[in-house]
């Protein structure tokens, strides 16, 4: 016997918003599946709400310091798996078949950057039938020295088809807001300066891909821990950054500043200068399957910050003032990224296709909606500014954060002036897809993209924090 424990909030949840009412209606659910020793995936086959169904609660004093997860009550109910829900996933979007013409000043930006940033994905693609024919064109043409712009731009009109990205209610606008890659400063050795970890991922951390057993759940993960056969959620934050952390030994960094280690698992990948002088290249790895809670919603909602002052820029400014609130803060937000190294001369960090990302051509979507390695056209504009950005951009990553069909993340590259535009980006958008030529998006799926071994930023929030 296996049991899946969804273990419920000890005391009053945190406010929040009416659309997360429905999730706490399910925060005190506990699950029964059975299965032999070795089909671990089989014993969780009627549960579909992740771990992450609870809001964020106030710890009990009797659990302050605790390492150990607290269990549900003795005389909590289980739910029978032959009676657990099965409720279908709520549409995220579609795509509708455009024109050309409807692409706002289409032909007007160099496509020659996203077509290098498309061969990139390439390199993960091209095994798959509906891809190896553009993919080898699209090589071709890289190869042309007589390629110009506008026949890169009549490739992709004659290879593709633009389709655009309607959201669940039918609006045709979205966010885009901004991530980068970040300079941190920090030690392979804790020194006094250098005192807060990054962790790698810990081996008691189960991962189950619930699509394995139902395809129709393809995306979703179920994380957590086994205690005897009973599987509960993983340490939150709270509990892993707590002085007696459950996870001393698995460090493979340590930095200077809380508030730079908060925002690395934000942008999910990133860059750590050592005393050497050497740069040291880490990338996500895995997380702890706790919900990413924002925590410039906390602070705008607790009259700690006002809501146009809540940009990485502005949160960072509040820390400085506030050292000893900054802990208690973070840990609302119980989601947790661990890292690994990654080589040092990679042209960028890795995505969740398994490429390197380039600078203001990769974006973060939601690959419910868009498959990861199509060309999207996007139409925002400029951060804090009415200036447009029209710009064909290639779909290479994705983001807890990063939900629904007309939704984006825009990778700026590296350091602190990607910084400063990353974080002041949350625009309002359109994007159209661009699909190979004689494929209906609504008759059948692409082909998943196997995921690299390097996979970098496919879980973190990558969005405003």
């Amino acid at each position: 016997m296996v049991v899946v424990l969804l273990a419920g909030c000890a005391s009053a949840p945190e406010k929040s918003a009416p659309a997360n009412a429905s999730r706490s209606a399910l925060a005190s659910t506990a699950t029964t599946a059975t299965a032999s020793p070795t089909t671990t995936s089989a014993a969780i086959t009627h549960l579909i709400a992740p771990l992450a169904t609870c809001e964020i609660c106030t710890p009990c004093a009797a659990c302050a310091g605790s390492t150990t997860m607290p269990m549900l009550p003795d005389n909590t109910a289980l739910v029978p798996a032959d009676t657990a829900l099965m409720l279908p996933e709520a549409s995220r979007g579609r795509l509708e078949r455009a024109t050309w013409q409807a692409l706002p000043n289409w032909g007007i930006d160099d496509p020659s950057p996203a077509l290098n940033a498309f061969l990139q994905g390439c390199l993960a693609m091209k095994a798959q039938p509906v891809w190896s024919d553009v993919c080898a064109k699209a090589a071709s043409l890289q190869n042309r020295t007589s390629a110009t712009s506008s026949t890169i731009t009549r490739f992709f009109e004659t290879e593709f088809e633009p389709y655009q990205a309607i959201n669940a209610d039918n609006s045709a606008t979205g966010v885009v807001t901004g991530y980068y890659e970040p300079l941190l400063r920090g030690s392979r050795m804790r020194t006094e300066i250098f005192r807060y970890p990054i962790y790698a991922p810990p081996q008691d951390l189960v991962s189950i891909d619930l699509a394995e057993v139902y395809p129709e759940l393809k995306n979703r993960r179920l994380r957590g821990r086994l205690i005897g056969n009973k599987l509960v959620p993983y340490f939150d934050r709270g509990l892993i950054e707590a002085d007696a952390s459950p996870l001393k030994g698995l460090e493979i960094a340590w930095v200077d500043d809380p508030v730079e280690s908060f925002f690395l698992q934000i942008q999910g990948s990133g860059q750590i200068q050592l005393p050497d002088g050497t740069r040291m290249r880490i990338g996500y790895a895995d997380q702890n399957g706790h919900p990413f809670k924002s925590l410039a919603g906390a602070l705008i909602r607790r009259g700690e910050i006002r809501a146009e002052r809540a940009s990485m820029q502005g949160i960072k400014a509040w820390a400085q003032k506030n050292p000893g609130k900054v802990r208690q803060f973070m840990n609302i937000n119980p989601s947790y990224v661990f890292f690994k190294e990654l080589p040092p001369d990679l042209s960028g960090p890795i995505g969740t296709l398994g490429v390197p990302l380039t600078a203001e051509r990769s974006i973060a979507v939601d690959q419910r909606v868009i498959p990861l390695g199509v060309p999207v056209y996007l139409a925002t504009t400029l951060p804090l500014s009415k200036e447009p950005l029209n710009r064909l951009m290639v779909a290479q990553d994705t983001g807890g954060a990063i939900f629904g069909a007309v939704r984006a993340d825009y990778f700026f590259g590296f350091g602190d002036a990607a910084g400063n535009q990353a974080g002041r980006m949350k625009q309002q958008g359109r994007m159209w897809v661009l699909l190979p030529r004689g494929y209906d998006p609504n008759a059948l799926t692409l082909p998943s993209i196997p995921v690299s071994a390097a996979t970098s930023i496919s879980a973190p929030a990558t969005t405003a924090p």
